[in-house]
């Protein structure tokens, strides 16, 4: 008889100690919260989406070089000297056409690397984190500002110049032979 009513106290004592810590909680601060409507800060440091300044981009390569995974490529076609392609917004001349830069977020170890070694500062991580899709190719994100029909123009315009040069370099040279073998 005494077990019996040993058991019922420990029964109720233990069933107490739970009650005194569920009543301890529902009076403090409430720490879930309401995920798509309010949201922690992230951090300045945090490393998330990258975004590219495409018109500050100078196609140096650098951040594609500093990827360790190889999930940025990048494609660029000279200008021609006649074209003026303005500056970016550190001050420096833009001296190629950016015709692809592409970021595989598939691929993105969101390492930052890729921001450092950029002398324009164009890429950047953003605070942006919710990118999910069902589709893997949705995750590769292009840069460029250029439509394709452009981007063969450029390609056209630059292999035209390219063999004009060589042409006129082509024929300046039997000229300069001929003129040596005049004075020898």
């Amino acid at each position: 008889m005494k077990k019996y009513f040993y058991n019922i106290w420990l029964g109720l004592y233990t069933t107490l100690v739970g009650m005194k810590i569920t009543f301890s909680h529902i009076f403090q601060k409430k720490v879930t919260i309401q995920y798509p409507d309010e949201r922690y800060p992230i951090p300045d440091n945090a490393r998330n989406r990258l975004y590219v300044n495409i018109d500050d981009c100078i196609g140096c390569n650098q951040c594609s070089n500093a990827c360790p995974v190889n999930c940025i490529t990048i494609e660029t076609v000279k200008s021609l000297p006649t074209e003026d392609l303005g500056t970016t917004s550190t001050g420096q001349k833009k001296r190629l056409w950016v015709t692809k830069f592409d970021i595989d977020f598939a691929k993105c170890c969101f390492c930052g690397l890729c921001t450092f070694p950029c002398p324009t500062e164009c890429i950047k991580m953003t605070t942006f984190f919710e990118y999910s899709e069902y589709n893997r190719n949705n995750l590769l994100y292009s840069f460029v500002n250029l439509t394709p029909e452009e981007i063969q123009a450029k390609k056209d315009q630059l292999a035209a110049y390219e063999k004009e040069a060589a042409e006129k370099k082509a024929a300046a040279k039997p000229a300069v032979d001929g003129e040596t073998n005049k004075n020898s």
